[in-house]
């Protein structure tokens, strides 16, 4: 393969499952995260793939931190071939209880990180003539979950923006736009949320494998589909939504009720949303063999 990948958030879940994949296609590797511990430990996973891997701990939502990693892409590897944006953070809250700062930095990692990737890797992209970028949206970039208010507006908005993006490259040949849409995922995401609820955060079942939503973004950077979805809630929740909005707008709240917030005690945290919580980092939060354990 021999492309360069740049991949967000490669430290952990997602963009972790995703350097992983590429690293086992002879891609070349740029891994950002905040967190330098973790990145170490995913680039070592690459490595011994047999992937020549560059790491670089910045963090995206801050503004020109996208240009510093693309120069830097550049004057390791010489071009960018494909960008990857899988950066994200998570909050469980109402809107009332959620504090200010924990949304705004979930709106900035979610919405605005992506968008100041796209500016920043585009113009080399034109040079070029050539180059793709994928974001990783949500099922929530096109439904709606109680509790998740600030997360929800941010998918929605790189959804909405994703599809802006493609319409402006249109006149560009050789540069794609493409966004994945996964489900309840089985990341370390939602153990590192942030959660004022006072109740103990799970994702929403079927929880779906990681590496799944890795062979989707490998597969949309490569293929014709402009937006692919993962997991088979995709199935149930869109065309409920469409066809029967008030009822899924209830139903909804009392899943997350029933089993995405389960009654079990958790301290209220602001998790790894403001700050990073550093760990050797992982592709998998453990959630496929986890017990349901009481509500």
């Amino acid at each position: 393969m021999n492309q360069v990948v740049v991949i967000t958030g490669g430290s952990r879940g997602i963009g972790r499952a995703t350097a992983m994949r590429y690293a086992r296609r002879g891609a070349r590797l740029v891994l950002i995260a905040r967190d330098p511990l973790a990145l170490d430990t995913a680039a070592a996973d690459c490595r011994r793939l047999g992937a020549d891997v560059l790491t670089l701990a910045l963090d995206l939502s801050r503004p020109g931190s996208a240009e510093r990693a693309v120069d830097a892409a550049i004057l390791r590897f010489g071009r960018i071939d494909v960008w990857v944006s899988a950066a994200s953070v998570f909050s469980y809250g109402s809107t009332e209880d959620t504090p200010d700062d924990v949304r705004d930095r979930v709106i900035e990692t979610n919405l605005l990180g992506p968008m100041r990737d796209a500016r920043a890797v585009i113009p080399h992209f034109r040079a070029r003539s050539a180059g793709t970028i994928v974001f990783v949206g949500s099922l929530f970039s096109q439904v709606a979950g109680a509790y998740v208010g600030p997360y929800v507006a941010a998918k929605h908005g790189l959804l909405g923006f994703a599809r802006a993006l493609r319409q402006e490259m249109l006149g560009h040949r050789g540069i794609r736009v493409r966004i994945v849409l996964p489900a309840s995922i089985d990341t370390p995401i939602y153990r590192r949320a942030a959660n004022v609820t006072g109740r103990t955060p799970y994702p929403l079942p079927p929880v779906v494998s990681a590496k799944r939503v890795a062979h989707a973004i490998e597969r949309a950077a490569r293929g014709h589909r402009r937006e692919v979805s993962v997991g088979a809630a995709q199935f149930v929740a869109r065309p409920l939504r469409f066809l029967a909005p008030r009822l899924y707008d209830r139903a909804m709240r009392l899943l997350q009720r029933a089993l995405g917030l389960r009654r079990r005690p958790a301290p209220v945290t602001t998790g790894a949303v403001l700050v990073p919580l550093q760990d050797a980092g992982a592709v998998s939060g453990g959630w496929r063999r986890f017990p349901r354990g009481r509500r």
